[in-house]
């Protein structure tokens, strides 16, 4: 059991380096990007849309690290597989039509619970961002 808890919690721990500096580089990215643009509708949108697909980038980013060892522990039959088994899983839809060998079964829950924080940690830098851009939009229609 303590070669999987040791995976687990290395794999957890590259999940988190992983979406910490994703999430770091998207910040500077967003504080420079908000400074030189309007408030209108389309280019608040437009900023919103690059970033979630930039958020969606870094899950996947966590699902393919997560896949890239299922695939190296021959814990599924083929990449492919070690992609949507992962993929699944990290998003907690979990079909079932695939399962881990017995002796790596403990990955499963691990990689679904790493996927709600990490989508948690996503959701509340999304809210943040939004509530920024909602406050400027608001100071500049008052004044």
């Amino acid at each position: 059991m303590f070669p999987e808890l040791r995976a687990a919690a290395f794999l957890l721990a590259l999940s988190v380096v992983v979406h910490t500096v994703g999430m770091m580089a998207l910040l500077r990215w967003v504080s420079r990007a908000h400074q030189s643009l309007g408030a209108g509708f389309w280019t608040v949108t437009w900023l919103l849309i690059r970033i979630t697909w930039s958020l969606v980038v870094i899950h996947l980013l966590e699902v393919i690290a997560w896949a890239l060892f299922y695939w190296w522990k021959d814990c599924l039959p083929d990449l492919e597989s070690a992609f949507y088994f992962s993929g699944v899983t990290y998003t907690t839809v979990g079909y079932g039509d695939l399962i881990l060998p017995k002796e790596w079964r403990l990955l499963g829950p691990v990689e679904g619970l790493t996927g709600i924080l990490m989508c948690g940690l996503s959701t509340g830098f999304f809210f943040a961002v939004f509530s920024k851009l909602y406050a400027a939009q608001k100071k500049g229609a008052q004044e």
